[in-house]
């Protein structure tokens, strides 16, 4: 595999998003596969709190 290639792939492009009780908006963390960062939005939304989990993709 062509060396950019991977480095392409490896660069964030999903990014995990909270929303608290007060409709505030932080970024959890950002991830290279849409794979991780679902996962860890739902692992995250399935401890039971209040807030809401998401993931968007960005450029």
């Amino acid at each position: 595999m062509d060396p950019s290639t991977q480095e392409n792939r490896d660069i964030p492009k999903w990014t995990v998003w909270r929303q608290d009780d007060n409709g505030n908006r932080y970024i959890v963390a950002h991830h290279a596969e849409q794979a991780v960062a679902l996962t860890q939005a739902a692992e995250m939304e399935a401890r039971g709190h209040k807030q809401l989990y998401w993931v968007e993709r960005y450029n």
